[in-house]
């Protein structure tokens, strides 16, 4: 563990105690509080804004979604790392920002184990391994079967190079022992249109995108990527169950605000997403896009953040992957 995450978690660990925290913010918020996510029409996105509206409820104050999606997020996270530390500014943080573009790009100008506080995880969601319709693949060992028999023969499409799903595709063929040719696309859209004309040989993406075309039976789903069955798909095995054993992995967003915030605003924050997300309407807000709340403390999502940032460093850099 290098001294700079050991530090980070020393920091978690003993609950900020460490920490010239600002005066307690009595009266905040005093006015709107800007709340910087993805694209519009992203996941990050709608996340934002049916938070945004239901958090400035409990809050007396207007929460304003405001999108920048410019370097896979990296410029959103360097506006709120450098934001004035009064709550008033927040980041709509994931996977990207917070545990792989600091390793896959040569350079980013924020740190993410250190230049945020830790405020709320905010939703999490399995991936799933998808083949066209017209596929004689049947199963996860047949497709691993196939890959075997002849290296990379077979290919895979992603939405991007270095994106989650490129990520989660890396991770199956390492842990399976396959070679494939990586075929990425930009964008979501631009991959599905792939997988559905059949001009790559599988894919692993969200769910979301992913259910209207499994339930028009234009894809085959062959497995989910989390350590339990999707509720939308309980007859789908895991990736482990299907064999690949060891295989995990989740997609999440969550909050964070600048570094220096004070720690009663980080709590309160915490508790009214928290309290938002554990509700009947929360639950069915994941639900309907298979994904779960997936609530933590500022502590444990703190934590989080730290393992999730070495396991894409390791992942990365084990298949020597660089931004585009």
């Amino acid at each position: 563990m290098n001294l700079q995450r050991r530090h980070f978690l020393n920091l978690i660990a003993a609950g900020w105690a460490t920490v010239a925290w600002p005066a307690q913010a009595a009266e905040w918020p005093t006015r709107p509080v800007r709340l910087i996510a993805g694209g519009a029409g992203s996941v990050t996105d709608i996340r934002a804004r049916w938070l945004a509206e239901r958090l400035g409820a409990a809050l007396g104050q207007s929460v304003v979604v405001e999108n920048n999606a410019a370097a896979g997020g990296n410029l959103a996270a360097e506006l709120v790392a450098r934001a004035t530390p009064d709550g008033h500014t927040l980041l709509l943080t994931h996977q990207g920002i917070a545990a792989i573009n600091p390793h896959l790009f040569a350079k980013v100008s924020y740190d993410p184990l250190t230049d945020f506080a830790p405020v709320a995880r905010f939703g999490i969601g399995q991936l799933a391994l998808v083949v066209p319709a017209g596929s004689p693949l049947q199963s996860v060992a047949e497709l691993v079967a196939r890959a075997q028999a002849r290296p990379g023969a077979m290919n895979y499409g992603s939405n991007g190079n270095g994106t989650p799903p490129h990520l989660a595709a890396e991770q199956f063929k390492r842990l399976a022992g396959i070679e494939a040719v990586h075929v990425p696309f930009k964008g979501g859209g631009a991959l599905l249109t792939a997988l559905l004309g059949s001009q790559v040989d599988w894919a692993i993406e969200g769910l979301t995108p992913l259910r209207p075309h499994v339930q028009s039976g234009a894809l085959r789903v062959l497995a989910v990527s989390g350590s339990r069955r999707a509720p939308v798909w309980p007859q789908v095995p895991t990736m482990a169950e299907a064999g690949v054993k060891g295989y995990e992995y989740i997609g999440w967003t969550g909050i964070a605000a600048p570094a220096a915030t004070p720690r009663s605003v980080l709590e309160r924050l915490n508790r009214e997403i928290n309290r938002v997300a554990a509700s009947e309407e929360g639950r069915q807000f994941f639900a309907s896009a298979g994904a779960e709340a997936g609530e933590l403390s500022p502590a444990e999502f703190g934590a989080f953040i730290g393992d999730e940032h070495a396991r894409f460093g390791r992942l990365i850099r084990e298949a020597g992957l660089k931004a585009d």
